[in-house]
């Protein structure tokens, strides 16, 4: 699957003043260390940038551009700063995002058609995320994919986009994204490409608990058939747990149960307490993670010493 790393967000404190200050070096720095880490594209979020748009994202494409040679996701709502990235692309760009909110799903797909570009589309409406998996599959089919045929973006160059939110606030909404992913996966001829912001399914959590929320939820996502995540390729165990699950590589007592969560989700079943040696810590805490993310047991900040 690819990875889109999406440590370029302007909302990280040290990108913003680096935004800010035109820090070259600063970015370049933290471009090269995500495709180290395994990055196949970085995405390139500088917020709304409703002023500078145009400059600071032709700036941030031609600084990563220099060290680089990846794809780039371009991601802000500002079309016009989306343009100008897109003119000074060297690869396939991604155009991160419209949505079926009537004035993005106008402007924003013949962009994506006519510079050969690859278009994240977020399963919502004017109404806000949909609650449920059929809503927002139906979003999918009713409005998103109709329009990029329209345009005639190809299938390929699609990517849907579930809407993954937090455990934090919005736990019983976790199961629905991995579901869109299968319906869209197993219901819709040619299927388009799916994409998720994978880290969102842990924001507001602390620091420390994190990851293992991301990677269990991975997992889950990787079973339905998710082509393509925003995701830290600097995390490490992240980036293991992609590896131990595309070579199914089940030599650890971790990576044996990662694998049966794979399989398992991937045949609508669920994972049994017998899969799982609770006398280890790490099967323990992943069973735990996986309890919170199927909204069996409420989330909380202590749930993994509960």
């Amino acid at each position: 699957m690819l990875i889109i790393g999406e440590n370029i967000h302007i909302i990280a404190p040290r990108v913003k003043q680096a935004v800010q200050d035109r820090d070259t070096a600063a970015m370049q720095k933290l471009a090269v260390s995500q495709v180290e880490a395994g990055a196949h594209l970085l995405d390139l979020n500088i917020g709304p940038q409703k002023r500078q748009g145009i400059e600071v994202m032709s700036w941030l494409v031609d600084a990563v551009q220099q060290v680089t040679d990846v794809g780039l996701s371009l991601d802000t709502t500002n079309l016009a700063a989306i343009e100008a990235g897109l003119k000074l692309v060297k690869r396939q760009a991604v155009i991160n995002s419209t949505s079926a909110e009537p004035e993005r799903l106008e402007k924003v797909p013949p962009v994506a058609a006519a510079y050969g570009a690859k278009l994240i589309a977020l399963t919502m409406g004017k109404g806000g995320i949909p609650l449920t998996a059929e809503e927002r599959v139906t979003i999918a089919i009713e409005q998103l994919v109709p329009r990029a045929m329209e345009v005639g973006l190809p299938m390929d160059d699609l990517l849907l986009d579930p809407l993954v939110l937090t455990v934090a606030g919005c736990q019983e909404y976790c199961p629905h994204a991995v579901e869109a992913v299968r319906y869209i996966k197993q219901g819709m001829d040619p299927a388009p490409q799916t994409v998720c912001g994978l880290s969102n399914v842990s924001n507001h959590v602390p620091a420390e608990g994190r990851s293992l929320l991301n990677r269990v939820y991975l997992v889950k996502l990787m079973a339905v058939g998710i082509d393509a995540a925003i995701a830290d390729p600097l995390d490490q165990e992240l980036m293991e747990t992609i590896r131990i699950i595309e070579e199914r590589d089940d030599s650890t007592p971790v990576g044996a149960l990662l694998l049966t969560l794979h399989d398992r989700t991937a045949a609508m079943e669920e994972l049994e307490p017998s899969d799982v040696d609770m006398d280890d810590p790490a099967q323990a805490d992943i069973w735990k993670t996986v309890q919170v993310l199927e909204n069996k047991i409420i989330y909380s900040e202590a749930y993994l010493r509960a």
